[in-house]
């Protein structure tokens, strides 16, 4: 780690956060500890052309930037970061989600906490992510903490992947799925990013990219994916069971072979601090 700054005002191992901080979590953003293991497991990476676009809009290279990955869960983005070249803090309020990225990147700092208040220095960061996460934060609080957090000339970068709404039959599934589960995706934000930090930095223009990519998985590990979102985990498995069942039953008839092709969209919002602030 750099050490022209003292950039953790916490211990490298776990801190917990303020009683105040983790109240502001809904349960549905907390939920997802109960299936950190298939989280850990299921859920999607991202495109190498996700990293090389942060690195044009950010206008550096990761490799030997400090980044503070929040919201860093089992530590999908955060070992993409890693293998960029970035040195990298990973921040997460989940105790098991946590614990996956411990076990699996032991030797990247750890801090419980989330990002409406980080535990970090003034002007100790080149680049704050949040890879699926932003749109757990208060903006109000999250933006500026970014902000605080950067170095003059480093950015703020939030992506989400959304099921890509130009393929039918991921569109379908999305239709099905909203009519049936309370509140499916009534927090996302992934393409009105730039509107939200904008209302709360005003004087700052952010930058958006949508990427498009598959992958390919089978069947099984396309509905374990599907029951670690937070909709699916706060119902429950005997309330979410039916609704896994029906898709089965649905993507069986589109993709007989048990193979999904699984299509995203991926949404980039990235903005810079300026070099100096008045």
């Amino acid at each position: 780690m750099p050490t022209d700054d003292d950039h953790l005002n916490a211990p490298r191992t776990d801190s917990d956060p303020s009683t105040s901080s983790l109240s502001s979590l809904s349960s549905l953003a907390l939920s997802f500890d109960t299936v950190a293991t298939q989280y850990a497991t299921a859920r999607p990476g991202y495109p190498p052309e996700l990293l090389a676009t942060i690195e044009e809009l950010a206008k550096r290279p990761l490799a030997g930037a400090t980044v503070v990955d929040v919201g860093a869960g089992t530590g999908i983005a955060t070992r993409l970061l890693r293998d960029r070249g970035a040195q990298v803090i990973a921040v997460e309020p989940g105790p098991a989600m946590g614990a996956q990225l411990r076990a699996s990147l032991p030797e990247v700092p750890l801090l419980r906490a989330v990002g409406d208040a980080l535990p970090l220095a003034d002007a100790s960061a080149d680049l704050v992510t949040y890879a699926q996460a932003f749109h757990w934060t208060d903006p109000a609080s999250s933006v500026p903490e970014a902000l605080r957090v950067l170095r003059p000339g480093g950015a703020l970068a939030v992506w989400w992947n959304t099921p890509d709404p130009d393929v039918a039959w991921a569109a379908e599934q999305e239709a099905r799925l909203k009519s049936r589960l309370p509140g499916y995706h009534a927090s996302g934000i992934s393409s009105g990013a730039p509107a939200v930090i904008e209302s709360v930095a005003p004087g700052l223009t952010p930058t958006h990219r949508r990427l498009h990519w598959t992958r390919r998985v089978p069947l099984s590990l396309h509905l374990a994916h599907l029951s670690s979102r937070s909709y699916f985990a706060n119902l429950g498995l005997e309330r979410s069971a039916p609704v896994l069942a029906d898709e089965q039953t649905h993507l069986t008839k589109i993709f007989p072979n048990g193979e999904i092709e699984e299509a995203y969209a991926v949404d980039l919002t990235l903005v810079r601090r300026p070099v100096t602030r008045h």
